[in-house]
């Protein structure tokens, strides 16, 4: 058996859990938001190493996973939810409202008998980073303000190299957020029918293979380009609501795509050279390129509203010229 054929096997036969995109999918979308950033976003973001950076660092969730048994138990949920026809979790509470924490979440489960190791916490990783992101850039913007004011040699001096790590710091946020929002992208990702239609009722015969890894794997890597990912993406269009429903909005307009999936897979889409299983793939990707485009920047817009150091200051205060080196640097 030759070795690509042996790779796709093993691929389809994982947990349909254990990867989102693969590689590829990811990179191009966490490239794709970056080479879309507007230019109110720092010009650190918007250059070409910034956005190769963001492009592999988008996949650090996937290549941390085997990294032993508690690590992989606590986070592998984090990349899915699983969502049947009635908008219930394994067919147990409903997925909406969603509840405002994880514990809450956790507690709806349980009482069904279910938990969300089970049933996933997409939702709640991509509010998660988009929560810490808007706090690293609050802490971007105000250790700049104060680097720039600072008139103390050593103050100066630590103010920029902290800079310098903000900078660090919210690269690898904004990877950790393109994974999850390009996660939230992929149908089989908040679908029960994840790999496959799955033991439920199947009256049109969808496909019970194992098509999840395949499709998201081997199937973009030969057939999609980041070119034309990138011309599919939408106009910016940040959100100045909660991000609580902007995720939740997002994550149910992705599962409406999970049908259309099976239908153009059972009507031969993912065929060699068949254009509906590319077009598919491209525009989904796409989708997930705008979003986290979109969530960087409403992250970006929403960062003078944060607090930082401790004793805790508004960013607003620092930018109005209230100097902040105690709080950042410590006293204690």
């Amino acid at each position: 058996m030759k070795a690509p054929l042996i790779a796709a096997l093993v691929v389809a036969l994982a947990p349909a859990q254990a990867l989102a995109w693969g590689p590829m999918g990811h990179r191009i979308v966490g490239e794709a938001a970056m080479q879309n950033l507007p230019s109110e976003i720092p010009a650190f973001l918007r250059n070409p190493a910034a956005v190769r950076d963001v492009g592999e660092l988008s996949r650090e969730p996937d290549r941390s996973k085997g990294a032993g048994r508690i690590h992989d138990h606590n986070r592998d949920a984090g990349h899915f939810v699983d969502l049947d026809e009635d908008g219930k979790l394994l067919g147990g509470p409903s997925f909406l409202p969603l509840p405002a924490t994880r514990a809450e979440y956790e507690k709806g489960l349980q009482a069904a008998g279910l938990d969300s190791w089970k049933a996933g916490y997409l939702p709640y990783s991509i509010i998660d980073q988009h929560q810490q992101l808007t706090k690293d850039f609050g802490y971007w913007r105000a250790v700049k303000a104060a680097a720039a004011r600072e008139k103390n040699p050593q103050r100066r001096a630590w103010l920029k190299r902290d800079l310098e790590r903000r900078e660090a710091q919210i690269l690898q946020t904004i990877g950790f957020l393109s994974h999850f929002v390009g996660d939230g992208s992929q149908p089989l990702h908040v679908t029960v029918h994840y790999n496959g239609w799955g033991e439920f009722p199947n009256p049109k015969g969808y496909t019970t293979a194992r098509v999840h890894g395949p499709f998201e794997g081997e199937f973009v890597f030969e057939n999609v380009k980041a070119a034309a990912v990138r011309a599919q993406m939408t106009p910016l269009k940040p959100y100045d609501g909660p991000i609580e429903k902007r995720t939740v909005d997002y994550l149910i307009s992705t599962f409406t795509e999970v049908v259309p999936f099976y239908e153009m897979e059972k009507a031969g889409g993912l065929a060699p050279h068949d254009p509906r299983g590319t077009a598919f793939a491209t525009r989904q990707l796409a989708i997930g390129a705008s979003e986290l485009r979109d969530m960087i920047v409403s992250a970006w817009r929403g960062g003078t509203d944060a607090t930082v150091g401790w004793p805790a200051l508004r960013v607003q205060d620092v930018l109005d010229g209230k100097d902040p080196y105690d709080s950042l640097y410590g006293k204690d």
